[in-house]
């Protein structure tokens, strides 16, 4: 939703209604984590009036716990954190999924795999970052599709059935790509948003 008109917010939201999107995925950023401010909860309240489909929250902010019940009240289902701000990550999940949402981690394009070896027992989904996160509009950064790889193999090793989430420079050309080294569900803000047709963007890459 950070790339959606906020001018007619209701309408991008039941443009995602009607798709046969996964999600309304909504970016939060404090300008501290990331150099961007996006949209708090006011605006999330505005969208959970008119949402649909599941709503899947990823923050992208300092000190997230200070928060998490807010979120379950206004109605996020699924809420992905950041490792890099998370000291005490398995603490976090767990304290997400007790207020009965799904907890999901986020990475960093330079953050390795290697470092959620232990805390993807304790995750629903692990988001890939195949940008620098903080702006919308990025180019794909191809050394993410050896991360999601490796995601995959993991999942496979332990019998874990956490999801694979990947943000950033998605389009319909590397959609497939994705999904074959063992993507889930792929984030797209600016493709589908600056679309001609943004329910036919949607379909591209699902």
């Amino acid at each position: 939703m950070l790339s959606a008109d906020f001018g007619h917010l209701a309408d991008s939201c039941r443009m995602v209604n009607q798709s046969i999107a996964w999600s309304i995925h909504l970016d939060v950023m404090d300008g501290v984590f990331v150099p961007n401010i996006s949209y708090g909860f006011p605006v999330i309240q505005a969208i959970a009036r008119y949402a649909r489909k599941p709503m899947d929250a990823h923050l992208m902010t300092v000190e997230p716990s200070r928060y998490y019940e807010r979120y379950r009240e206004l109605g996020v289902e699924w809420l992905t954190v950041h490792y890099e701000t998370c000291p005490h990550l398995n603490r976090d999940l767990q304290e997400i999924r007790r207020l009965g949402m799904k907890a999901g981690i986020a990475l960093n394009p330079a953050t390795p795999v290697s470092v959620l070896e232990q805390a993807v027992y304790s995750a629903d989904l692990v988001l890939v970052m195949s940008v620098n996160p903080g702006f919308g509009g990025q180019a794909f950064i191809e050394e993410s599709l050896e991360k999601i790889n490796r995601l995959d193999r993991i999942r496979k090793e332990k019998g874990l059935d956490f999801l694979i989430q990947v943000d950033g420079g998605i389009n319909d050309s590397n959609a497939r790509i994705l999904y074959e080294n063992g993507a889930d569900i792929l984030v797209a803000g600016n493709y589908v948003f600056k679309s001609p047709d943004p329910l036919a963007a949607i379909t591209a890459i699902s």
